[in-house]
Order: structure tokens, then C-alpha cells, then sequence
């Protein structure tokens, strides 16, 4: 089609009509529908959906969840649910870690048995360090993370309590079972002596004053004579381990023991933080103790008592350290042990109790395992914790929390970047409407759209304004058609406000008995005005949309 329109109907009406008019250049439609189909977004393939393993029902019959006795609490997490592609139900099991940790107990478990001969007396032996220090992590993140006291005192009431024990087996022949119980009252004794001044100090300054505390206690064991300032240390406790056992009886005796430490250490952990007290410490995050008090929660009892708990636990443990070593060394007081167990916290994730063993692992992995490297085994653990410090945000644990909200945020600029580039609904819309028709009909209406704004000209307009009704030009009909099949509802029409000599334009409200409202006030002379203006109307809205 040319530049000029020829009026077919000339021939039937006269010379009522212009004969030829000047016309715009015909458009292939199809240039948007291929231009469309030729545009790709760059989509990442990394997380568009989370996918969750479901198994099979149990038909018409429900199923039995295994609780933790003599608790309504569920061991795993299971969410039921009816899939209409298959018309059965469905089991979901939301939270997996309690698969996690049955598996990594079972390989604890295991792990002595399965170790080289050539290797056991150093894998087994770092094994049990692993364990007592994973221990010491799980009540050292319930005061960091739970209760939000940054001490370091921890390996202070640790070595207090080891040197404790140790005194009481060695000069007054204590057997070894109450060491534990005695190092867990000397814990509790510190507890108590170290949480009075978190009433009134908090931070940095709390800090320097437990890492004082734990650097005076190192000066009074190395410089007492009592405590074998002579020998390196104060040894000869009683052990748990029997004499005559053979060496890898000694080593499995050591490890065992300490496994079932760091059980006990899991529970005080789940106890506390899982229960009221962590509840109300997680309530008040972030020092809103005012919204905690607010609420009636005595938020800085609350800090106390799970502080005083933890230390008790700690004493515990190094009672439980001067059996197994058969006493304690000015070591546990080093500023090395502090620095140490400050990075499995913070490369496992503080306030996680897989962040702290998991955490312990890589640590006493490197430092206690790889013994060949030298003091290079040091500086790669400090390479470690700086790039979990730069970019992890709660360790390797806190992964999974950052990589959904990197995934999210590249859900949004995926969605942006369809909208921007043609998306005729959004994924969310596209999956919750059950006629998918709907997505191609505005697929093509987005097409339309765009291919109808290339044809609107000066020319088009005054095209329409000469003639608002009758026969017009190809792309004029071709606009005018696309006006007249869109929906009713907000859908501009004509009033009449006296015939002949006063109309007005409305929008339909395309709902039975509900009148149509007035866009404007403007009165028009003439029907072709009027229509020219709901023209106008219509255009301004199809090039803004």
C-alpha cells in the first residue's frame, strides 16, 4: 500500500467524500512479533525455585509423626499436602537438619573404626580435642549469641575450673568422676563473679575486662608454685581411662567420652536457646531492651541467667579436661586458645549450634591434622575467618539465609527486566492463574500495543479529526478496531447533555446498574468533536501504557 488512500465507496457516494487522501506508510506487523521473539533476558539459573523432596502418602490414611519423648515437639519437620497432578498426597520435610546431625553423629561414631592404622593415635587424638572443643563453642555461642554478652573469660573459667579438679585429685585424692562436678561449681562460682559486671558494662569495654581476667589468671598459674610453675603445669589427676588398656583402647576410651560431652553441651545448648530463656533474648535483639521491658520480660535477668548456666556448663567441662589429660597446663589461658576459639565462632556463625561445631572442625582440622604445614596451618586459618568476616555475613552456616536473599533480589531484577522488556505478566501471575490462555492473550495485546504505537502520527490524527466516522485509512482502522474491542469497563464513551448542541465524555463503569462517571467537565458542540476527543483520549493512553 502506498502513501496516498484511494476511498473505495467514491463510486456509490458521490463526490461526498474526498476521493484520495494522504496516507501513511504501511508496517508489517510482524516486525514487533519477531523483534519480541528475538529479545532475551539474561535469567540466572541459580535459584529460580526451591525444591524440597517429597515422598509418597499414604493414601486415604494419615501417618504417625515421630515426637520427641515425652514432648509434643516433632523430630522432623513434615508438611502434608494434596497434589492434584498425581490426586494423592504428599510428604514434605521443610527442615532437614535433624538428618544432618543423625548423619554426622553416625560418622563420629564411626570414625574410629575406619581410621588407618598409621593414623590413628593423630586423627583419633585431634578427634577428641575436636569434640571437647566443640563442646566449649556451644556454651561459649549461647553467651555471645544467645544472651548477647560479648566475654571472653570463656577458656579463663575453662582453665580455672581444669586447675581446680586437678588440685582436688591430686593433693587430696579426689577420684575422677566428681571432677566434673567439682569444676562445674568453680564454673558457677565465676559465673556469678563474672556476670556482675555485665550489669554495668556492656560491648567493647566488657570485653578487655574478661580478656584481663583471663590474662591474670595465666599469670597466677605460671608464676605459683602450687600449680607447677616448675613443671609447665599440674598433672597427675585421676583419669577415666583404666590403666593396662591398649593404646587404641585409650585413645577410643578418650573419644567416646568426649563425644558424649559435646551431647551434653547440644542439650544445654537446645534447652536454653530453644526454650524460654533463648525466646526471650531473641525477643529483644539488636539492645531493644525496651521493648523487652515494655512487654513485661526482664530482659538483663534473663542475660544473667543463661551467662551463669553456660558457666557452669564450662566449669563442667574443664573438670571433664584435667580427667581426660590427667591435669591442666597454663595453656588453656593463652591469648592463642582465645584467639583460636574466637575463629571456629565466627568461620562456623555465632548463635548456631552447627556454627560452632562445624566451626571447631575446620579450625582443629587445620591446626591439630596438618601439623606439617608449620606455622603456615595459622595464617591459612586467619584466611579463613577474614574472608567469612568480608563476605559472609553469620559464617558458613549463615549461607544459606544470604544466598536466598541474593536470590531474591535477582527475582526482582528478573521480573523488572521482563516487565522492561516485554513481560506480559509477572511469574507469581503466570503461575496463580488457572486459565493460561490469559498469558498469551496479553502476550499478544503487549505486542499489539507496541506495534500500534509506531503508526500513531500528525498525520493520523488530523486523518481523524476530518472524518471521525465512516471509511478510513488502513492503519486508522487498524487503530480504531483495537479501541473498539477493549474491555467496558473504564471504557470511554459519549454523552449526550442536549442533542445537536452539548455533548460530554464519560467512562463506563462495564458493571450492571452502576452509572457511568465523567472524566471531564468540557462540553463539546458537535458529535465529531466529541468523538475526536474520546480519540484523543484513547491514544494518550495507549502511548502511555
Amino acid at each position: 500500500m502506498g502513501e496516498v488512500w484511494k476511498n473505495p465507496l467514491t463510486p456509490w457516494r458521490g463526490d461526498a467524500e474526498p476521493a484520495e487522501a494522504a496516507s501513511d506508510p504501511w508496517r508489517d506487523p510482524g516486525e514487533v512479533w519477531r523483534a519480541k521473539r528475538a529479545s532475551h533476558v539474561p535469567m540466572h539459573k541459580v535459584g529460580r525455585l526451591r525444591y524440597f523432596w517429597k515422598a509418597q502418602g499414604h493414601g486415604e490414611r494419615t501417618w504417625n509423626r515421630l515426637r520427641y519423648w515425652p514432648t509434643r515437639r516433632r523430630v522432623l519437620d513434615i508438611r502434608g499436602e494434596y497434589n492434584p497432578k498425581i490426586l494423592r498426597r504428599e510428604k514434605t520435610i521443610l527442615d532437614r537438619r535433624p538428618i544432618y546431625w543423625a548423619l554426622s553423629f553416625l560418622a563420629i561414631l564411626l570414625a574410629p573404626l575406619i581410621v588407618p592404622g598409621d593414623l590413628q593415635s593423630t586423627l583419633i587424638s585431634a578427634g577428641t580435642v575436636f569434640l571437647i572443643y566443640a563442646a566449649i563453642n556451644l556454651c561459649w555461642t549461647l553467651i555471645i549469641g544467645t544472651a548477647g554478652i560479648f566475654s571472653l573469660a570463656t577458656m579463663a573459667v575453662v582453665g580455672a575450673a581444669a586447675y581446680g579438679a586437678a588440685a582436688m585429685s591430686v593433693f587430696y585424692g579426689w577420684p575422677w568422676w566428681t571432677l566434673p562436678f567439682v569444676g562445674a561449681g568453680i564454673g558457677l562460682v565465676f559465673g556469678v563473679v563474672i556476670a556482675l559486671p555485665a550489669t554495668r558494662l556492656d560491648g567493647f569495654y566488657y570485653a578487655l575486662l574478661t580478656l584481663g581476667l583471663n590474662e591474670l589468671c595465666r599469670v597466677y598459674v605460671v608464676q605459683s608454685r602450687t600449680f607447677g610453675s616448675a613443671t609447665g603445669g599440674l598433672y597427675g589427676a585421676d583419669s577415666f581411662i583404666p590403666e593396662g588398656l591398649s593404646p587404641f583402647g585409650e585413645l577410643a576410651t578418650g573419644y567416646y567420652a568426649a563425644f558424649a560431652l559435646m551431647l551434653v553441651a547440644l542439650a544445654l545448648f537446645r534447652f536454653v536457646h530453644g526454650k524460654r530463656l533463648g525466646r526471650i533474648l531473641r525477643m529483644a535483639p539488636e539492645k531493644r531492651e525496651a521493648f523487652a521491658q515494655a512487654v513485661g520480660i526482664n530482659y538483663r535477668a534473663a542475660r544473667i541467667q543463661v551467662f551463669i548456666l553456660s558457666s557452669a556448663a564450662l566449669g563442667l567441662i574443664g573438670g571433664f579436661y584435667a580427667s581426660y589429660f590427667r591435669g591442666a597446663s597454663p595453656s588453656l589461658f593463652s591469648f592463642d586458645a582465645v584467639l583460636l576459639g574466637l575463629a571456629m565462632l565466627v568461620i562456623g556463625g555465632i548463635g548456631r549450634s552447627e556454627g560452632a561445631v562445624a566451626g571447631t572442625f575446620i579450625v582443629i582440622l587445620i591446626d591439630k591434622v596438618f601439623l606439617s604445614l608449620g606455622p603456615i596451618r595459622l595464617i591459612v586459618i586467619g584466611l579463613i575467618m577474614l574472608g567469612v568476616v568480608l563476605f559472609l555475613k553469620n559464617g558458613l552456616f549463615g549461607i544459606k539465609q544470604q544466598f536466598r536473599a541474593w536470590r531474591n533480589k535477582k527475582k526482582s531484577e528478573n521480573r523488572s527486566s521482563r516487565a522492561e522488556k516485554g513481560g506480559e505478566m509477572l511469574p507469581e501471575e503466570a503461575t496463580e492463574a488457572e486459565d493460561k490462555d490469559l498469558i498469551y492473550a496479553r502476550r499478544f495485546d503487549k505486542m499489539q500495543r507496541d506495534y500500534l504505537k509506531t503508526i500513531v502520527s500528525e498525520r493520523l490524527i488530523e486523518e481523524h479529526q476530518r472524518n471521525p466516522l465512516g471509511q478510513h485509512s488502513e492503519p486508522l482502522e487498524r487503530l480504531l478496531m483495537y479501541f473498539r474491542r477493549q474491555p467496558q469497563v473504564d471504557k470511554y464513551a459519549i454523552t449526550v447533555i442536549e442533542p445537536f448542541k452539548a455533548y460530554r465524555i464519560v467512562a463506563l463503569s462495564g458493571h450492571r446498574g452502576v452509572a457511568p462517571r465523567l472524566v471531564e467537565e468540557k462540553t463539546y458542540p458537535t458529535e465529531a468533536d466529541a468523538y475526536h476527543a474520546v480519540f484523543l483520549r484513547r491514544v494518550q493512553d495507549l502511548l502511555e501504557s
